[in-house]
C-alpha cells in the first residue's frame, strides 16, 4: 500500500499531461470534419469545436492504466480490479451516449428564429433524453449485487437488500449523468465545477482508504483541469459529450466507494440545480443573453437555475459567473468535510 499515494498522483499526472497535449488535436479534427457550433455568449460567429469528451476521456484512460499497471504487475497487488473495469464500463458507455446525442444534433434544423433558438438544436428526442443513461449502469449493478447497505446524511446506514443494486446504483447514475447536464452553458462551468468536485470526493476516499474510488476521481479530475485550459473564457472547445460523462464518473465513484453521504453533501449545487429545472419542466436552458457592457442576463425573469440566479445578482460577465460558481461548488465541498463526522 506504500506505493499507492505514488500510484495515483503519477496516474493523475500521466492523465493531465497526455489530455493537455491530445485536445488541441481533437479540435482539429472537429473543424475538420464539421463538428462544430457557435458560442451564443459571443458577439462573433467564431466555430467552436462541439465535443470535449474524446481528449479529456483518452487521458483519463491513460491515467487509469497507468495505476493499474503500476499496481497489478508491483507487489502488494491490487484488489478490487473488477470496479476499477466496471467503472470504466460504465463511464465509457455514458461517453458514447454523449457523443451520439452531440452528432445527432448537427444533423437537425435549428429550433428556430430566436437569439438563442437560431443557435440551439436538440439531438436524442425529449421523451428519451433523460432515461437513456440507464443502461451504462448495468456494470456497477452486476457488480454491486451483494451490496444491501448505503449511508445517507442525518440516516446513517440503511438496509435496503437487493433494492441498492436493482434500483439505487442505475437511479444514481441516471441522476447525477443527468443533473452534470443541467448545470451547463457557460465556458469552463462545466470542467471547473467538474474537476472541483472530483478532487473532494477523491480526497474523501483515499482518506476513507476507498483507493481505487480516490484513483478514478483524482484522475478524472486532472483530466478536467487540463482540459479547462481550452474550455476556459474564450473556450476553443466546448465538453459537449462530456457532461454526461461528469456526472457518471462521480456516480461509480460514489458507487464503488460506498460514499453516499458525502456524496450527496458536495452534490448539493447540482441537487439545487434539478429542482430550479424541474420548475419549468426540465425546459429552461442555463445560458444568459450577451449585453451591451459585456455582461450577461438571464433570457426571462424567472430564476431556472444556479447560473440565473447569479446573472440576476448582479452584472457579472461570464468567466465571473462561472468563477462565482465554482467557488460555491469549493465552499460546498469544504463544508462537507467539515460536517461529515457529526452526520
Amino acid at each position: 500500500m506504500n506505493s499507492l499515494p505514488f500510484s495515483i498522483l503519477g496516474a493523475a499526472a500521466f492523465s493531465f499531461a497526455i489530455t493537455y497535449i491530445l485536445v488541441p488535436s481533437f479540435n482539429r479534427y472537429m473543424h475538420a470534419a464539421g463538428i462544430v457550433g457557435r458560442d451564443i455568449m459571443k458577439d462573433n460567429d467564431q466555430q467552436v469545436a462541439d465535443m470535449g469528451g474524446p481528449g479529456v476521456i483518452t487521458g483519463f484512460l491513460m491515467g487509469v492504466f497507468f495505476f493499474v499497471g503500476l499496481e497489478i504487475f508491483t507487489p502488494p497487488r491490487l484488489s478490487g480490479i473488477v470496479y476499477i473495469l466496471a467503472s470504466l464500463c460504465t463511464i465509457l458507455i455514458i461517453t458514447l451516449i454523449g457523443i451520439f446525442d452531440t452528432l445527432t444534433a448537427l444533423m437537425k434544423k435549428r429550433e428556430g428564429e430566436g437569439v438563442f433558438e437560431q443557435y440551439k438544436k436538440i439531438g436524442i428526442p425529449r421523451w428519451l433524453y433523460y432515461f437513456i443513461p440507464l443502461p451504462a449502469a448495468v456494470p456497477l449493478i452486476a457488480v454491486n449485487a451483494g451490496v444491501s447497505k448505503m449511508t445517507l446524511p442525518f440516516i446513517g446506514r440503511i438496509e435496503l437488500g437487493l433494492l441498492y443494486p436493482l434500483m439505487l446504483v442505475p437511479l444514481a447514475v441516471l441522476c447525477c449523468s443527468n443533473a452534470t447536464n443541467f448545470l451547463a452553458g457557460f465556458n469552463g462551468l462545466e470542467a471547473g465545477m467538474g474537476a472541483v468536485l472530483h478532487l473532494s470526493i477523491g480526497v474523501y476516499a483515499y482518506s476513507q482508504g476507498h483507493y481505487n474510488a480516490a484513483m478514478i476521481a483524482i484522475t478524472f479530475a486532472a483530466a478536467l483541469i487540463a482540459f479547462l485550459r481550452y474550455n476556459w473564457y474564450p473556450a476553443k472547445v466546448f465538453p459537449g459529450d462530456l457532461n454526461y460523462t461528469i456526472g457518471a464518473v462521480y456516480a461509480s465513484v460514489t458507487i464503488i466507494g460506498n460514499m453516499e453521504k458525502f456524496a450527496i453533501l458536495c452534490f448539493i449545487p447540482y441537487i439545487i440545480e434539478a429542482f430550479l429545472k424541474a420548475a419549468s419542466r426540465f425546459k429552461a436552458e442555463s445560458y444568459g443573453i450577451l449585453q451591451p457592457d459585456g455582461t450577461v442576463k438571464p433570457r426571462t425573469d424567472k430564476v431556472r437555475g444556479l447560473t440565473h440566479l447569479v446573472m440576476k445578482m448582479g452584472d457579472y460577465t461570464e468567466p465571473q459567473v462561472t468563477m462565482i460558481l465554482i467557488g460555491f461548488q469549493a465552499v460546498i465541498s469544504i463544508i462537507s468535510f467539515i460536517v461529515i463526522p457529526y452526520i
